[in-house]
């Protein structure tokens, strides 16, 4: 029975998550399979492995055939490194001691590997935030600076219609501040014309002025009387 080492989909839509199966080749991609050796979550970054080490490498020891996605994964796990090694043991190339030397500088080199990798990606994590802020900050100034310019423009374009109503105002108020000095006269008028309506009341005894000078009017008739006698 030909084997192979493959993908098993799981997971919701646009979140696929998969199990690693050893399967028979000829069932179906999501059917039965023989032994699950681990899970690749790709959702994450790096993409999180979870691999049963020692099986994996039994399984292709034995011939089973990784799919070329989990050939990559076998790869950066260094499953298919111990798969070499020990063949170059079964053949006499090396020594198993030496075997576990090579794999062991090889772990250490790869961890080292995906320790640089995630330390990048977390300063690239960081400067991608540093620039988001910046041009947030940026385009915050720049809504700032818009919003100061119109303001400005705004009082400026009011401030003309603002005078124009107290100039109207003034020259509205200003027949109303005439208007008692037109009347001051008529007052003063009526004030005067007082004392003229009781002037000819006054002037009564003046009339009769007249009257107490008839003597003296007869005196000189008195005289021409005594002459002509």
């Amino acid at each position: 029975m030909a084997t192979r080492i493959r993908l098993s989909r799981h997971g919701r839509k646009k979140r696929a998550f998969y199990h690693i199966v050893v399967a028979d080749q000829r069932s179906p991609r999501d059917g039965r399979f023989i032994e699950k050796l681990g899970t690749y979550n790709p959702n994450t970054n790096p993409a999180t492995i979870e691999l049963n080490f020692e099986n994996a490498v039994s399984w292709l020891m034995k011939g089973a055939q990784p799919s070329d996605t989990v050939r990559a994964i076998l790869s950066y796990k260094g499953v298919l490194m111990k798969k070499h090694l020990l063949t170059g043991v079964a053949k006499g190339a090396f020594s198993e001691e030496e075997a576990e030397k090579r794999f062991a500088t090889w772990i250490e080199q790869k961890e080292k590997q995906i320790s640089e990798k995630k330390s990048k990606l977390d300063e690239d994590i960081k400067a991608a935030e540093k620039e988001r802020l910046a041009a947030e900050k940026e385009k915050s100034v720049a809504r700032t600076k818009a919003l100061e310019e119109k303001i400005q423009e705004t009082q400026a374009e009011e401030a003309p219609a603002e005078e124009a109503p107290a100039e109207e105002t003034q020259a509205e108020e200003a027949p109303a501040e005439e208007t008692p000095v037109v009347e001051a006269p008529a007052e003063e008028t009526q004030v005067e014309e007082a004392p003229v309506e009781e002037a000819p009341a006054e002037e009564a005894p003046v009339e009769e002025a007249p009257a107490e000078e008839a003597p003296v009017e007869e005196a000189p008739v008195d005289k021409e009387v005594k002459d002509e006698s």
